[in-house]
């Protein structure tokens, strides 16, 4: 995908007649980035050079369509079919077991995090990923964008991953998100000890034809699950997971309160505290439940 992308810009360049150091001028890049494009030879580009390329040799957007399928070579291929199904989803669940989604993080958080992966080869190949990563959050701003349920282990809140600064500015972040109509942001606290997906993260997304895929990762691995039987399986230990999780603005009590006591001192409620304020919150709304039936607290099973 990068030959074919290097290949078009290279003729697109041509019938416009601009020389590669012409092309570089009118997008704010030495010659010989270009002749890398063109040959495949570097790095890929980044999404704001592409949009500049289009730009540049009136490309009415065939090179920024032709993008995401040449960031992909970046990763691994157990995740790129992951990512077009992500894409497409009109609905995406998320347990985060260890950081932030990629979906809801800073720019900042994202350097910290990737640049520790043991599959990170170069600053080129760093930038690449950086650059795929924030633009894959383009979608949660886009017409078709998805409903977002992120449920986040309190280790993801505790981490201070990058340091204080970073850390407080991702917090902000997903406050911020969380505000949004169509992203619901959870913590999953300590106190609730084992469960189903203690493995790593797991993700299911609901594709447009209403069917499911679900995906688990962990730090160098990942796996991709379509059948149903199977996605059902996991869908059921997700549900249990919203089902054990802070309520919703609960959540983001814990989340303001680590954050502002800087990762120390956050006060979990107890259950039967979290049941009262869990009730007072459908009261306060009319008796609506949250979305999925998150909200419902899990009917206690009888005793032997």
């Amino acid at each position: 995908m990068a030959a074919l992308f290097g290949s078009r810009v290279r003729r697109l360049r041509m019938e416009a007649g601009l020389t590669q150091e012409e092309l570089g001028r009118k997008t704010h890049v030495v010659s010989t980035r270009i002749t890398q494009i063109e040959r495949a030879s570097g790095a890929k580009p980044t999404l704001e050079l592409t949009r500049a390329l289009d730009k540049a040799l009136k490309a009415d957007n065939l090179l920024i369509e032709l993008w995401p399928y040449v960031y992909r070579e970046a990763f691994p291929d157990w995740s790129r079919k992951f990512m077009e199904y992500s894409e497409q989803a009109v609905s995406i669940g998320v347990y985060a077991a260890h950081v932030m989604p990629g979906l809801l993080q800073t720019e900042s958080y994202a350097r910290a995090v990737l640049s520790v992966g043991l599959t990170l080869s170069s600053e080129a190949t760093l930038e690449e990923r950086l650059a795929a990563r924030m633009g894959r959050q383009e979608r949660l701003d886009s017409a078709d964008r998805p409903d977002l349920w992120v449920i986040l282990d309190e280790a993801v809140v505790r981490r201070p991953v990058g340091g204080p600064a970073v850390m407080r500015e991702q917090l902000e972040r997903l406050l911020v998100a969380a505000a949004e109509p169509n992203i619901t942001v959870q913590v999953l606290p300590f106190e609730q000890g084992e469960h189903g997906a203690m493995g790593g993260s797991l993700t299911i997304l609901t594709l447009t034809d209403g069917t499911e895929a679900a995906y688990t990762e962990g730090a160098h691995y990942g796996q991709l699950i379509e059948d149903s039987a199977e996605v059902g399986k996991f869908s059921l230990t997700y549900n249990r997971l919203r089902a054990a999780a802070l309520p919703p603005l609960m959540s983001l009590g814990m989340i303001r309160s680590v954050m502002e006591g800087n990762h120390r001192g956050a006060k979990v409620p107890s259950r039967s505290e979290r049941r009262r304020l869990a009730q007072e919150q459908l009261q306060q709304s009319g008796g609506r439940g949250l979305r999925g039936g998150a909200g419902r607290n899990p009917r206690r099973r009888p005793r032997a």
